[in-house]
């Protein structure tokens, strides 16, 4: 699991989560010269099938986005399945704040809770989106400090320091630019050969927000998903695409290089 690939809009489905589990403890209605109005768990059909409805949506939301790829259960995406879920609990709690009973008033619990639920619907439906909510949760590392000289740099792969770099490839601690990959190359034009491989070293990159990585066979079916804060290895170039390795492995193309971080 890498927390790293949260974008803002799950951050946002987090904090309205936390709101609505907050909301259930409060009175649902309130009577004037009354106390001892019920909550949302004197009953379980509220409590569990609606207020905690949304948390676990929204922990489906979530929980699919930190996972290496996306999980499905019968056939059906978990980040799917909780978006549904979260636009019907603020359906139903609209129709509960509207047809409160005759005689009391909605609580803070429910107006609470709606306005919860809203928010939590509208996060998890905009955010693959909007580019805002697109954006990463967390900042990427920045590469490792310089080690002090006779000093060993940090290990463990889907990092610039694992291991030995390989002649060409950018030494740990090095500042690279973060302009796009391929701005200032020029662009093989048709008919003509691109780059040949000698001219290619690898390098260790990081993507600003979540892209897909697509079959090296062409196929327009993503393999992975790159996500941001994970250092990944450049192993090939194609025109302005990169031949990109992650951590268990898998080799596959990243057609989108804009923005990308050298390490």
């Amino acid at each position: 699991m890498n927390i790293r690939s949260l974008t803002r809009g799950d951050g946002v489905v987090i904090g309205a989560a936390v709101l609505l589990f907050i909301a259930s403890f409060l009175d649902i209605y309130s009577l004037n010269g009354y106390s001892g109005a019920p909550n949302a768990w004197d009953t379980l059909d509220t409590g569990m099938g609606i207020y905690m409805g949304g948390v676990i949506a929204a922990a489906l939301i979530v929980v699919n986005r930190i996972l290496p790829q996306p999980r499905k259960v019968a056939g059906l995406d978990l980040g799917v399945v909780g978006a549904a879920f979260t636009v019907l609990v603020a359906w139903i709690m609209f129709w509960a704040l509207v047809d409160v009973p005759d005689g009391v008033e909605a609580g803070a619990g429910l107006i609470l809770g709606f306005i919860a639920a809203l928010v939590l619907a509208a996060a998890a439906v905009a955010t693959p989106l909007l580019p805002a909510l697109k954006g990463a949760l967390l900042p990427a590392p920045g590469p490792a400090a310089p080690q002090p000289y006779g000093a060993q740099p940090p290990g463990g792969y889907g990092y610039p320091g694992a291991g030995a770099p390989q002649p060409g490839q950018p030494y740990p601690g090095q500042p690279q630019p973060t302009a796009p990959f391929n701005a200032g190359q020029p662009q093989p034009q048709p008919g003509q050969p691109g780059p040949a491989a000698s001219d290619f070293s690898p390098f260790w990159f990081a993507v600003p927000v979540p892209r897909p990585l697509f079959a090296e066979d062409g196929s327009q079916a993503p393999i992975a998903e790159l996500a941001p804060g994970t250092w990944y290895l450049a192993v090939e170039q194609r025109g302005p695409a990169l031949v990109a390795q992650t951590q268990d492995g898998r080799r596959g193309v990243l057609q989108d290089t804009s923005g990308i971080q050298r390490g």
